[in-house]
């Protein structure tokens, strides 16, 4: 992990070290999950049938905040030591400003939350029930970040990336170590890819475990399939109905290094698929999640084109259900 000297919330609060490449180690993910002990709730895994089934769902939609990236959030601030007054800021779609503004709370400084003006009311409120102060920038991801990073320079908050920093994805880690904590012999692990935050900590902790890691992307929403055939992050295009949660324009350079390992697989979803897992989820399970949460399962269902992942047979296979901050009215 690289030298975390000045990043401690004194004058120039922002870190003063990036990613850029430098995935954690599963060392790392150890440390993280020491330093966040007690402070999130730790997952709980289920078969997703009766009997001896061979495929479990990670429910952690009932993370704090709604989503995994509770974790996240609280290794990042609890590294940072002394937090300067200016609080913490961010830029989001919505889940990672609300583990942020969450964990901001629970160290009593103030958050401020750059969001896209596409945002979904859901998660604005829940960032207001909060106490954020959320600022709703431009169309796309893009402008609330370029606003949230000129907001840190200037007032001298703490800038925390939604995905893109070592301590981040750490933190995400530590849901996949507690996953092979209560299925040991698990074969593979599948799970929804936005900017690569979850997907990166995910595949350290499951690669040291030897447990095989599939990537799951809207065709709308395919930064990690577009960096692996170009061999580098690339700007890509953002529409899909899971947008809100996995539409990062491009993918982080650490998950592009993550992914190029022979246990990973990454595969692509049409929305459609991911509309009928979501309200399969619902009718079968009655577990609602968001569409990003659903993409995940979406790979395992054959609409009639074949599954994007086909298991084989006996193959223990554990689906990440990531976050539920959505409007579930449109399930009924």
């Amino acid at each position: 992990m690289p030298d975390l000297r000045g990043f401690n919330g004194r004058s120039g609060h922002r870190a003063r070290w990036h990613s850029r490449g430098v995935k954690p180690t599963f060392d790392d993910i150890e440390a993280a999950a020491a330093r966040i002990e007690g402070r999130v709730r730790p997952v709980t895994v289920t078969p997703a049938g009766p009997g001896d089934s061979p495929l479990w769902f990670a429910l952690e939609f009932l993370q704090f905040t709604g989503t995994f990236k509770a974790r996240g959030a609280q290794n990042f601030l609890r590294a940072a030591g002394e937090l300067p007054s200016a609080g913490v800021t961010i830029a989001s779609g919505g889940n990672a400003g609300l583990a942020c503004a969450w964990a901001a709370r629970e160290a009593g400084v103030p958050a401020t939350v750059f969001l896209p003006e596409t945002a979904p009311p859901v998660k604005i409120g829940r960032l207001r029930d909060l106490g954020a102060d959320v600022r709703l920038i431009g169309p796309e991801y893009k402008q609330a970040l370029a606003a949230c990073q000129e907001f840190a320079a200037s007032t001298g908050a703490l800038f925390s990336h939604a995905f893109d920093h070592p301590l981040i994805a750490a933190g995400a880690g530590t849901l996949m170590r507690e996953i092979q904590q209560r299925v040991p012999d698990l074969d593979t692990v599948v799970l929804a890819v936005g900017g690569g935050g979850l997907f990166t900590g995910t595949t350290v902790a499951a690669q040291h475990f030897g447990i095989r890691t599939v990537a799951v992307e809207p065709v709308g929403c395919r930064s990690l399939h577009a960096a692996l055939a170009a061999g580098r992050p690339v700007q890509v295009s953002v529409d899909s109905i899971a947008a809100d949660s996995l539409g990062a324009p491009h993918v982080s350079e650490m998950a592009l290094a993550a992914a190029q390992h022979p246990d990973v697989m990454s595969v692509l979803v049409e929305d459609q698929t991911i509309r009928a897992a979501r309200r399969q989820l619902w009718d079968e399970h009655r577990i609602v999640v968001e569409n990003g949460a659903a993409t995940a399962l979406a790979a395992l269902l054959d609409t009639g084109s074949g599954a994007a992942y086909r298991r084989a047979e006996g193959e223990r296979v554990c689906v990440i259900l990531c976050g539920a901050n959505t409007d579930p009215s449109d399930l009924v």
